[in-house]
Formats: structure tokens, sequence, C-alpha cells
């Protein structure tokens, strides 16, 4: 008897261990995906991507993106000699397909169905008539209250897609598709411009100070603050000394990756000069701090070799500073010289005080930001 009390429990259990660990390894292949995503040097890698590597992880059967022209990050990127260029035929821009996922997707939420149930502009806006899928998921693309696109994936199976499915992970990814999408918009455009530093793939200086006048000019204007982070590495000639130039080219690109992993997506991060980093954050200098902390914490765990298996210390020094703009716009130039040089201050006295730290100086009373 106490068996069979125990078996039905024991067989609901099994399967919530089984649900919970199909789940994991669901999680860890979007995770897998949305790296990929993220580390897109430029668009034709990141629709390569969408279009032929995320069908193979989960057998999709179709994957259509739409994007929205008149995005102001987009315009570049889908141009119409850039679009014929990449020649993808999944990649839609009408403002039919537009129209068509707004009604689907009520209030931004995802639209699931059978596309066979579609209008045939709905239709027509999303797949081939000849590769019609049972099921579909259409998933927005938006930041705030802005949709740059949709992203919709196809399957054969009718039941994979359909209402009561949870939806979590999949709005996830599209938040990831999104950010990323804004990451190559963003990197494309520095390419154009010629303000990318070619061995960490940041900004460089040029851009960064052109960045720097723009956000103290709208600081300025809406009495927002701004602060920045002048980050130098920590004996950076002894690395060069001991493990070669080509370590230490390694050395600066580990560095570079990771201070844009520890910054918001909006935040502008930039090779400022040899193995000095900068990035431009909007926020007080307590929202700073918490920003330079995590950096120099997530540079001191890296884990980088030199050709030999020799784990490689890396440390930085952080300087801190912020400001609430006052005045007006036309003195950007001079407030934003003015940060940059007690940042630089802010540094050295890190370097001074042992390396390895954050700083910020104390001013009394003018520097409301610090607040």
């Amino acid at each position: 008897m106490t068996n069979l009390a125990q078996t039905p429990l024991s067989d609901r259990l099994r399967s919530l261990v089984d649900t919970v660990q199909h789940n994991e390894r669901t999680l860890r292949r979007f995770q897998n995906v949305e790296l990929r995503l993220i580390g897109a040097q430029d668009f034709a890698s990141f629709l390569d991507i969408l279009f032929n590597h995320l069908p193979q992880e989960f057998s999709l059967a179709s994957v259509t993106l739409w994007l929205d022209d008149r995005a102001p990050m987009l315009l570049e990127l889908l141009e119409p000699i850039a679009l014929r260029a990449l020649d993808h035929p999944r990649l839609k821009a009408s403002r039919e397909g537009g129209l068509a996922a707004q009604g689907l997707c009520v209030e931004g939420r995802p639209w699931l169905g059978r596309p066979t149930e579609l209008d045939d502009g709905a239709g027509r806006a999303f797949f081939a008539a000849a590769q019609m899928p049972t099921s579909a998921i259409l998933l927005p693309l938006a930041a705030g209250d802005t949709v740059s696109g949709y992203l919709c994936l196809g399957s054969d199976d009718p039941s994979r897609f359909g209402d009561g499915m949870a939806t979590d992970i999949l709005e996830r990814f599209a938040s990831i598709v999104t950010a990323s999408l804004d990451n190559v918009a963003h990197r494309e455009r520095l390419k154009q411009l010629g303000m990318t530093d070619s061995l960490t793939g940041l900004a460089n200086r040029r851009y960064f100070d052109e960045r720097l006048r723009e956000e103290l000019m709208r600081a300025a204007r809406y009495g927002v603050p701004v602060s920045c982070l002048l980050i130098d590495i920590d004996s950076f000639k002894r690395i060069n000394d001991s493990y070669g130039h080509r370590s230490g080219d390694r050395a600066l690109a580990a560095v570079a990756a990771c201070v844009r992993q520890q910054v918001r997506l909006g935040d502008t991060v930039a090779r400022y000069g040899g193995e000095e980093f900068a990035a431009l954050l909007q926020g007080d200098r307590a929202d700073a701090l918490i920003v330079a902390e995590r950096v120099r914490l997530a540079v001191e765990r890296l884990d980088l070799q030199d050709g030999h298996g020799e784990r490689i210390a890396l440390t930085v020094s952080i300087g801190v500073a912020a400001r609430i703009a006052g005045g007006a716009p036309a003195d950007a130039v001079s407030l934003g010289r003015a940060m940059m040089e007690e940042a630089d201050r802010a540094m050295y006295q890190a370097k001074h005080n042992g390396r390895n730290r954050v700083e910020a100086l104390v001013k009394a009373g003018s520097d409301e930001a610090a607040r």
C-alpha cells in the first residue's frame, strides 16, 4: 500500500524534475544564441545568426524579421542599396508588414497562432505562400515604448505556438535581439564615421568627445546628471614587457569587452588612448561609483592567459566624475573638458592610493551630482 501511495507522487516529482531540466537546457541554448547576437560585429553577421543559426538550433521552419526603416538607428542599415547587397528575402521593411504586425500584437504583446488563419496581407508580410508554417509566434522588438521591428518564428508543429503557451523566455530573447540590433547599428555607424578603435572594437576618442558634448547639451536642456569613468589598466608596461605585445593587445581587448558588459546599452564606452578607457554614463556620481566598482571587480576576475597557459593578472584604477549641467548648451564643451580633467585626477589618485581602486574627488558645495 505504501508503494502504491508513493508512486503517483514519485511520478509527479520525476515529471517536475524533467520539466525543470528541459527548461534549463532550453535557456542555455537561448543564452548561447544571445551571446552570438551580442557579439555580432556587423549587420550581415547579425542576420546570419537569426536566419541560419537560430532555426537550426531550435528546429524552426522559418524565421522572419520585419524592421521599421524609420527608426533612427536603422536608417542607414535599411537603405535600399544596403538591403540589395544583403539579399535576404526574410528581412522585411514594408509599411504593410508593420501595420499587420501592429494589429496582431495588441498592446505590445506577442501573437501566437496558425498563420493560415491570418488575412492575406498579414500572411504575405511574414511568410512565403509555399512555405507557410503550421504555427508561429510574432514578437515585438521594443525598447521602452518604441517598437523598431517584429521577429516571427514559424514551426511545422501545429501545437508549438498556441494560446496558453508561456512566452517569458521568448520575450526575453526578443529584448536581447532588440539590444543586439541597436548595438550592431551603433557599430555600423561608427565604421561609417571612422570612429572605431580597430583593436578593441570600441569607439575612439574622437567619437567619445562628440558624444560627451551631445550628452552635456542634453543634460543642460533637461537638468539631468551625467557622469564619466576614466579607466586605466594598472602596470600595463609590465604586462607588455613580461608577456609580450601580443598578450598586451589581448589584455586591452579583454578589458574593453569587460567594461562594455558592465555598463548599460545606451552608455558610451571608448578607448581613450593607450591603455585608458572612458565611459560616459547617464546618472549621478552615486550611480557611476556603483558601475565603476562593477567594472573594477569584473576586470580583477578576468581569466586571461598567455601563450603558455599562465594567468595574466589584470586590474584597473578608475576615476569618477559627475555633473548636473547648468548654463547654456554652448557651454557643454568646456563643462565636458572640466569633468574629464576631474576624472583624470581621480584616476591618478586611485593609482597613488595603491591601484585596483575606484576614486572620486570630494568637492564641497558646487558638485550637486555627487550627492
